[in-house]
């Protein structure tokens, strides 16, 4: 399988392919690419209905020069445990990090996040974070500030009187029940506005449909939520010694 930055080619193999509709894994397979390789490559370069090869071509250019310049000062890596592949953990952390910020969140605060995410304690302090991204600590303030008012981190003091912020079991259902709250408001609100223009009017009737759409959207993430919550709390099998 071949390795190194994907070539000018094959990333034109890569936007004909997006625009067959064909999924990342099928490119991959047809490039003899890791489908981590496609995926990561089209979503930090526009996603899949943005992605140009000429841009994100110029793109990489541009990174891996940045890269150079700043070879000196690069990211402190922390020393991998459990046998993992220290340069397959740094491509897959920023894999995540390019998923997350598909997905609406903050260049910065994705990197923090996915920082403790996949750090084995889930939490670091802010002098930790500034030394494994190498950012600003005021990047980190407000990156961190950020995610507490979502949700997606806490803070409490070690024994030495640091804050430290972490990411515990719980988040996503924290975040899952808020995404319900936030969608029962538009609800109640696309409600308000069926009496305001008129029942039975096209306006009004569209409304209406969207608040019963999102109504019962809301309710079934709520209850899914509910349900499936222990799932976080669930411990990996421990690992067999070989015995019977």
């Amino acid at each position: 399988m071949p390795g190194g930055r994907l070539t000018q080619q094959e990333r034109q193999e890569i936007a004909l392919g997006l625009a067959d509709g064909l999924a990342y894994a099928e490119i991959a397979r047809r490039l003899d690419r890791p489908t981590s390789t496609i995926t990561r490559e089209v979503m930090r370069n526009g996603g899949p209905t943005a992605y140009r090869a000429d841009l994100a071509h110029r793109a990489t250019e541009h990174r891996a020069h940045r890269r150079r310049q700043a070879a000196p000062r690069g990211p402190k890596e922390a020393p991998e445990t459990h046998g993992r592949d220290a340069e397959s953990v740094r491509e897959y952390e920023e894999l995540l990090t390019t998923v997350m910020m598909a997905s609406g969140m903050p260049k910065m605060m994705s990197r923090v996040m996915v920082c403790l995410t996949i750090t084995d304690s889930g939490s670091l302090t802010a002098s930790e974070l500034v030394e494994r991204l190498q950012v600003s600590p005021p990047s980190i303030s407000k990156a961190i500030a950020f995610l507490e008012s979502q949700g997606f981190v806490r803070r409490e003091r070690d024994e030495r009187r640091r804050d430290r912020y972490i990411v515990d079991d719980d988040i996503w259902y924290r975040s899952m029940m808020a995404s319900a709250r936030s969608t029962a408001h538009v609800v109640e609100t696309a409600r308000q506005g069926v009496g305001i223009l008129g029942p039975g009017t096209p306006a009004a009737t569209r409304l209406e449909n969207i608040a019963r759409f999102l109504d019962f959207v809301s309710e079934s993430l709520a209850r899914a939520a509910d349900q499936a919550r222990e799932v976080l709390y669930t411990k990996p099998d421990a690992p067999s010694d070989g015995t019977s």
